[in-house]
C-alpha cells in the first residue's frame, strides 16, 4: 500500500507547514495598531520626561504603588502589574529610590522577599505630574475615539491581553523573567 502523498515516507523529513499569512486587510490593520502603540507610547514618555523628567514605565510604577494598600507591594506583585521583567523593575525601583520617590523594605516574613514603597516625596511628584499625564492621554486617545469606539477598543485590549497571559505553570511571562 502506498503511503498517502501528504505523509512523510520513512526516513524523509516533513516539510513545515505553511504559514498562515496576513491577509492585505489584516496587514494594514496590523500596521496602524503597531504605529499607533508605538507612537503614543513616545507621546507619552516625552510628556513626561517633560513634566516630571521620568520614563512613562516609572510613572506607571509609581501610580500603581499608589493605588495599592499603604502604598506599598511586593517586588513580584509590582512586577506582574507593571508587565515588566524583574530585572527591568529592579533598575527602574533602583532609579526611582535615586530620586526619593520609592524606598524598598524587607518582607518581615519571607527574607528573599522586598516591598517597593511609594515615599511622600514620589506621591507629591505622582500629585502634580498626574493632570498633564491625563490630559495628554485624553488628548491622543479618548477625544478622538466616540464612546462606541472606546468600548470597542477597550474589550479588544483586554481581549488580547487575556490572550498574552495564559494560566497554565511555565508560561513565559515578562515577570517571570
Amino acid at each position: 500500500m502506498k503511503a498517502p502523498a501528504s505523509a512523510p515516507t520513512p526516513g524523509s523529513v516533513a516539510e513545515p507547514p505553511e504559514p498562515r499569512w496576513l491577509t492585505d486587510d489584516e496587514q494594514r490593520v496590523w500596521r496602524f495598531f503597531m504605529e499607533g502603540v508605538t507612537l503614543l507610547d513616545d507621546h507619552l514618555d516625552r510628556q513626561l520626561q517633560r513634566d516630571a523628567s521620568m520614563p512613562h514605565v516609572y510613572y506607571g510604577l509609581l501610580v500603581k504603588l499608589a493605588e495599592a494598600p499603604r502604598r506599598r507591594l511586593r517586588m513580584t506583585e509590582l512586577a506582574m502589574l507593571a508587565k515588566i521583567t524583574r530585572s527591568r523593575l529592579s533598575h527602574a525601583i533602583a532609579r526611582l529610590e535615586k530620586n526619593g520617590w520609592v524606598r524598598r523594605e524587607d518582607c518581615p516574613d519571607d527574607k528573599r522577599g522586598q516591598f517597593a514603597v511609594l515615599t511622600n516625596e514620589g506621591y507629591e511628584v505622582l500629585r502634580q505630574t498626574a493632570p498633564g499625564h491625563v490630559e495628554a492621554v485624553r488628548q491622543a486617545v479618548f477625544d478622538r475615539l466616540t464612546p462606541e469606539q472606546q468600548k470597542s477598543l477597550g474589550e479588544i485590549m483586554r481581549i488580547i491581553a487575556e490572550g498574552l497571559q495564559p494560566a497554565e505553570a511555565g508560561a513565559d511571562l515578562p515577570w517571570l523573567r
